[in-house]
């Protein structure tokens, strides 16, 4: 069987998180994802409250208008009216309408907007199609990266370095999953990973037959925290074309 290196090494992960996804020391790092938290979502307006604020704008400005409009209908239904006085009338209704139609459109533009913004899903498996390999086992733990992209709305999962960065603050769901021939001597672990910590673990191992395990783990992410998973030192997988092993991810809420 074929064994390749179907990720990235303890060194080279950690120089990428140093210079690109991960600060030296505390204090700048609550400094830099503030700032950073606070310009995605002022960019963005990502925040449900801002959606909800802008609905409730916009009912109370819809329900005016159509006062407005009820208000001027009675008028022009009044008898007393001229001719040139209904003509006036009418074409200031008109005119309301259209401010209406013009502000519906508008406001629902404005959140169809924010609401992609929002949109934020991967889903990867670990080889390219037609291709298949064991992966392990190595002397230190790896990070797998998987490069068979299904999904990446948001372009937030990097399949170059098998890393997710979360672009702002919210909960995310995660799913991934292990698999491997039977092997007595090594078995198949890999973890979900934060920002260099273990999360949660998936691992399979009997003497027999394949095995195989997933697991699924909502974290809260700020702005620039690292997602990815490890493979555990002297521990081996194995995926094919039936692309079993897989990492996915999407934003369920900003916070």
């Amino acid at each position: 069987m074929q064994q390749v290196n179907g990720g990235r090494g303890e060194n080279e992960i950690s120089q990428h998180l140093s210079n690109d996804d991960r600060r030296p020391n505390p204090p700048q790092t609550d400094t830099l994802r503030d700032e950073a938290s606070t310009n995605s979502q002022q960019d963005c307006h990502l925040s449900f409250s801002d959606i909800h604020a802008a609905l409730r704008e916009l009912t109370a400005t819809v329900t005016e208008q159509k006062a407005n409009i009820r208000a001027l209908e009675t008028r022009l239904r009044n008898a007393e009216n001229t001719a040139e006085q209904q003509a006036v009338i009418l074409k200031e209704l008109n005119k309301k309408n259209d401010e209406v139609s013009n502000l519906n459109r508008s406001q629902v533009e404005e959140l169809r907007k924010e609401n992609r913004d929002r949109e934020i899903a991967f889903s990867a498996a670990l080889f390219q199609p037609g291709k298949g390999a064991t992966v392990g086992p190595f002397t230190t733990e790896i990070t797998l990266t998987y490069r068979n992209v299904f999904t990446n709305i948001g372009n937030a999962y990097n399949p170059t370095t098998g890393i997710f960065t979360a672009p702002l603050k919210g909960a995310n769901m995660f799913n991934f999953s292990v698999y491997g021939h039977w092997n007595p001597s090594n078995p198949s672990t890999v973890s979900i990973v934060k920002n260099g910590e273990k999360v949660v673990v998936a691992h399979g191992h009997q003497d027999q037959y394949a095995v195989n395990s997933s697991k699924g783990v909502v974290l809260i992410l700020e702005v620039g925290d690292v997602v990815y998973v490890r493979l555990w030192s002297g521990r081996k997988i194995y995926d094919n074309e039936h692309n079993h092993i897989t990492f996915s991810g999407y934003l369920l809420f900003p916070l």
